[in-house]
């Protein structure tokens, strides 16, 4: 059986047995599939809340960098707990460990001074923009628009993991639904209560013959084994999203949302970096999940906006505008950072608060899709209608 249909029955299987509506949701993460004819894949990770791009990839070549945020910079290249240098201008925060291998193996390219369409600090009408892929607002989702693009099989062109379908793949295309999360809370529960019974043989044996006869298959049983990535949503279901896309039948486009502590109002060096962290967790294991299909697959993570160039009172960082974007997979042309750096200094900051955005976030994805998917101008526009102003980006994918 694939990995996709024996999850679909067995998960099936463990919500009928437990008497629970079908729910896709780990911590504050979320996921969404889409199945598709090729032989390549496209995973896009929202970071809800506004991640701040000069904390993530910090320009600490700039002359103004220290003038405006002292207090946020970790120390330099090469000395304790400092930044992953990314050819000396730019480095890596170092919670971004994986993510920094990565880039040091070509599969991942750091992308500066980039915005989404909207130039406004709203949370959520930035995140509804971004998701639509417009300036203005339209009726449907840019990646439920690819999905009507490419060619599919069966009737579940779309299928999507979390409480609702995010809006990025609403639309006039099919969308199902998939669940792992709703048995987040009884797999760790199973997990405790065998562990609790380890060293006894009689009661552990008279459990698992227990949960046996409900249904739970071994497979099952091994899934609720201590597992660290189930202590944290985002990577668990980064993992379990690279193992359905890597299925030969399984979906080709996923969207996943890691919602943590990006609004970093106050207090932001412990909180991004345990941000961070989690989204370098995640990645680490969607490649995993990915195996192989790695080589056939692009990552992209983007953000709604991002923060101001100055510290603010509390030690945190406001709603801004440019900030940074990632590009992870295998046919990434990666190992360097693409920006066309607009500077801090005061005269070149946005509104006199921000990050001077120089590219624009349809841009990367117009250029990902191009490259990627063969998609021509035609269905481009289709895709993101009126961004003549935004032409795909070139060079982003080894030929």
């Amino acid at each position: 059986m694939s990995h996709l249909r024996q999850a679909r029955a067995l998960l099936g299987r463990r919500s009928a047995l437990l008497g629970m509506s079908v729910a896709a949701t780990l911590g504050h993460s979320s996921l969404s599939l889409a199945n598709a004819e090729t032989p390549n894949r496209l995973v896009v990770v929202l970071l809800r809340g506004a991640m701040d791009g000069l904390g993530a990839v910090i320009p600490y070549g700039d002359p103004d960098l220290m003038r405006l945020r002292a207090p946020l910079v970790p120390p330099q290249p090469g000395r304790e707990g400092g930044m992953l240098d990314l050819g000396g201008v730019f480095g890596l925060h170092p919670a971004l460990a994986a993510m920094g291998a990565m880039y040091r193996d070509g599969t991942m390219l750091p992308l500066h001074a980039i915005a989404g369409p909207a130039r406004n600090r709203s949370h959520f009408e930035s995140q509804d923009l971004l998701e639509m892929g417009s300036d203005h607002q339209i009726d449907s989702g840019w990646l439920n628009r690819v999905a009507a693009l490419i060619p599919s099989s069966g009737s579940e062109v779309a299928l999507a993991m979390g409480p609702v379908v995010p809006l990025l793949l609403r639309g006039r295309q099919m969308v199902g639904t998939f669940s792992d999360g709703a048995q987040a809370a009884p797999a760790a529960f199973l997990a405790e209560m065998l562990a609790l019974h380890a060293d006894d043989k009689l009661t552990r044996a008279a459990l698992v013959e227990g949960l046996k006869e409900r249904g739970f298959t071994s497979q099952v049983l091994k899934s609720a084994a201590p597992d660290p990535l189930k202590r944290n949503g985002f990577p668990r279901l980064a993992r379990i999203a690279g193992e359905l896309l890597a299925a030969a039948e399984g979906p080709r486009l996923a969207a996943l949302e890691c919602a943590e502590a990006w609004d970093t109002h106050l207090a932001q060096m412990p909180r991004l970096a345990g941000a961070l962290h989690t989204l370098d967790d995640g990645m680490a294991a969607l490649r995993e999940g990915l195996g192989e299909a790695w080589a056939r697959s692009v990552v992209v993570v983007v953000t709604e906006f991002g923060r101001t160039a100055r510290v603010n009172g509390s030690f945190g960082t406001d709603h801004g505008t440019g900030g940074a974007a990632f590009l992870l997979g295998g046919p990434v042309a990666g190992g360097r950072v693409r920006a066309n750096w607009p500077g801090l200094a005061d005269h070149n900051l946005f509104d006199n608060r921000d990050l001077q955005p120089t590219a624009d976030l349809r841009s990367l994805l117009k250029g990902v899709l191009a490259q990627h998917f063969g998609l021509d101008a035609q269905a481009l526009a289709t895709v993101f209608p009126d961004s003549l102003k935004a032409p795909a980006m070139t060079g982003l994918l080894r030929a």
